[in-house]
């Protein structure tokens, strides 16, 4: 095919899946089924992959999440309406309250006690009431904001539009999933692909006339903004919302202990088809309203909860090759080719294999019949081997010994902590000197966490790479748009639409800027503890220094690892030319704190062990409240918290330097 023909075929599977997307979205009413749908995204990603000039912003590599319709006023929730963190495992589960008794520095003897409640499979939705009155009804959208829809929700007869109780707060926002019970999905399911899409179709119908002829269920389980929270713990909400009118999950529990959860979860599992509904996991919130509050989030989930999912979903493929992926700190992921197979509704052509290891133990070989698991129902992995389908003149695979990229030699860390060699293999270049590895530092560079450059995809980076118009992050700033606009698939509003996002790009805060350079072991929170107790990017220079060391070492949440690998990257004189350039281009600005706060403008350092409370969280809490933490002592230093033994220095010199020196409860009346 010539460019034409290509560019028309990509064209027309476009406006294909556009249809597609308007009838399924906004018209409730699809015309294909999920694996004729996720087919087609597969035809247009691989002519994407095949044919890097081709891009379009309808196309599916480009989508992300859910967008409200347009069909519908956009609504902006009070309190966001934050996703779960996943567990899949008995391990993860472990881990999950292991950092929380360490985070509320708890008595690991004393149990936890969780809300237990089922994950039902459909749509969230977030329900305003004003003095008893229903007034807005808003679906969960981005998490940011919703579609407002009041009228269909009022259809739902599980939803009060009054509720006259006296206890009944008179501002709060009532969270819950809105679907369709499986017996009456089995009336409707020529009509819609699975529940789910039945429940979401009809609750976007234009008319609530339409959405009231379909029997949507409604179960409450939490709540967003709440202007009179004078509830102990989640199962005291949860009996209110009965009281109040509300349906609530007859499976709702209470407990404690990890190895009860996971028991619980093993048989819930096999008694979850008995239910007439969707769940896909059992959600674990810290009952403890005082403990939730003093969790917090980190990201954009709350620490107190997680949802722990069901067993994937499997199936059978032939695995046609295997290829390495290199990453942007060189990490190496082996990654099985496999037969399309279509698993739980979606089409899957590629498996992670994780590492070397994992592909001995499971003795993975090209030609071998495997089984296809969605981990989460999300992740493809290769669970098992069929040996009696191996053909007989099957290969072991071996692992390369230099990088398919650069060449260089393929390492593995030593863990000085695990005293063992890390799992997965890296190639041994700078950075920059690997092909591979530079296209995915400025993929990671433009990305949405980091400077966030709309119209820069992974595809158009790979592209514009080719071209030879990028080699370095900082070569973003400094594109030929002439040239640009002159390429297949860009015109004179695109290009201007791409500079616009450069240059809005400009403007980053400090935390995003040290996350924009790709350091290992340095994801958004240490970049953020890192940007809260330096001044700018000249203090990460000086690393080396061991003045510094001690410095960062101090820094509650950095620790040796993430140092090494900071005094690796800044003593690299490629990554500090970089840094030097972008801040050329670059207006970096520290994130502005909260100015009201009790703690306004003083500063301190915790010294020994707090009684009942992490340093972590009490770092938590002086930052909530305006105050700032040091990593030494110095005349700068405000207070000097004492908590069970202290270090003798550290008070010896705040009393030359004249510092208040304070005990926990000293400094917690300050707070009151």
């Amino acid at each position: 095919m010539n460019n034409n023909e290509i560019k028309k075929k990509y064209t027309d599977k476009i406006k294909e899946i556009k249809l597609h997307n308007k009838l399924y979205f906004d018209k409730n009413n699809p015309k294909i089924s999920d694996e004729k749908y996720d087919q087609l995204k597969k035809e247009i990603i691989k002519l994407e992959t095949k044919y890097p000039y081709l891009e379009n912003k309808d196309s599916p590599s480009k989508m992300v999440g859910f967008r409200p319709s347009k069909n519908f006023l956009k609504s902006k929730h009070r309190e966001k309406m934050l996703s779960l963190s996943n567990v899949f495992t008995k391990e993860d589960l472990i881990n999950f309250e292991k950092k929380i008794i360490n985070y509320l520095d708890l008595n690991k003897k004393i149990p936890i006690e969780y809300s237990v409640e089922p994950k039902i499979d459909g749509i969230s939705a977030s329900l305003t009431y004003k003095n008893g009155i229903l007034v807005t009804g808003v679906s969960r959208g981005d998490g940011d904001q919703g579609e407002l829809i009041t009228e269909n929700l009022k259809t739902i007869k599980d939803i009060p539009h009054k509720i006259t109780s006296k206890h009944f707060p008179d501002d709060i926002d009532i969270r819950g999933e809105v679907f369709i019970l499986n017996s009456d999905f089995e009336k409707i399911k020529d009509n819609f692909a699975n529940p789910r899409n039945a429940a979401s179709g009809t609750l976007r119908q234009k008319n609530p006339d339409e959405t009231k002829k379909i029997p949507l269920k409604f179960i409450a389980y939490s709540f967003g903004f709440f202007n009179q929270n004078t509830f102990l713990n989640q199962s005291d909400f949860i009996r209110s919302l009965k009281n109040w009118g509300f349906k609530i999950s007859e499976h709702n529990t209470i407990m404690s202990g990890t190895e009860n959860l996971y028991k619980n979860h093993l048989e819930f599992e096999n008694k979850r088809f008995d239910i007439d509904y969707d769940i896909d996991g059992l959600v674990y919130k810290v009952n403890s309203f005082k403990l939730q509050k003093r969790l917090g989030f980190i990201t954009n989930a709350p620490r107190w909860a997680t949802a722990h999912k069901f067993s994937a979903k499997n199936s059978y493929s032939q695995i046609l090759n295997i290829e390495i992926q290199i990453g942007r700190t060189g990490a190496m992921t082996p990654v099985a080719k496999i037969k399309p197979v279509s698993i739980g509704g979606v089409v899957v052509s590629n498996a992670t294999l994780h590492n070397e290891d994992e592909i001995n133990r499971k003795d993975i070989r090209i030609g071998d019949t495997v089984k296809i698991e969605r981990a989460g129902d999300v992740i493809p992995h290769v669970i098992s081997v069929d040996l009696k389908k191996r053909p007989k003149n099957s290969k072991k695979f071996n692992f390369p010994n230099k990088c398919p990229s650069c060449g260089s030699n393929i390492i593995k860390d030593f863990n000085s902590q695990t005293k063992k060699f890390d799992a997965v293999r890296r190639c041994s270049s700078d950075g920059y000197d690997c092909e591979k590895i530079s296209i995915e530092k400025i993929k990671h560079f433009i990305s949405k966490d980091a400077l966030n450059v709309d119209g820069l995809g992974k595809k158009v980076v790979e592209n514009f790479w080719d071209l030879k118009l990028i080699r370095y992050p900082q070569d973003i700033f400094n594109m030929d748009f002439n040239k640009i606009e002159n390429l297949d698939g860009w015109g004179k509003l695109s290009v201007s639409n791409l500079k616009y996002s450069i240059e809005k790009s400009k403007i980053i805060t400090l935390d995003k800027f040290i996350y924009s350079l790709g350091i290992r072991h340095i994801g958004q929170e240490n970049a953020k503890l890192l940007s809260e107790s330096i001044d700018n990017i000249e203090n990460l220079k000086n690393i080396d220094k061991d003045y510094n060391f001690k410095f960062f070492l101090n820094i509650d949440g950095i620790g040796e690892t993430q140092i090494y690998s900071l005094k690796k990257f800044f003593s690299n004189q490629i990554n500090l030319k970089i840094v030097n350039e972008l801040a050329k281009h670059l207006s970096i600005k520290k994130i502005s704190k909260n100015k009201s706060g009790k703690l306004k403008n003083k500063s301190f350092l915790i010294t020994g062990k707090l009684l009942g409370i992490s340093r972590a969280e009490a770092k938590s809490i002086i930052d909530k409240n305006s105050g700032k933490i040091l990593s030494s002592v110095t005349s700068k230093l405000d207070y000097l918290i004492i908590g069970d033994k202290p270090t003798t220095k550290k008070i010896r010199l705040a009393e030359e330097l004249k510092v208040k020196i304070i005990s926990q409860k000293e400094w917690r009346k300050m707070l009151d």
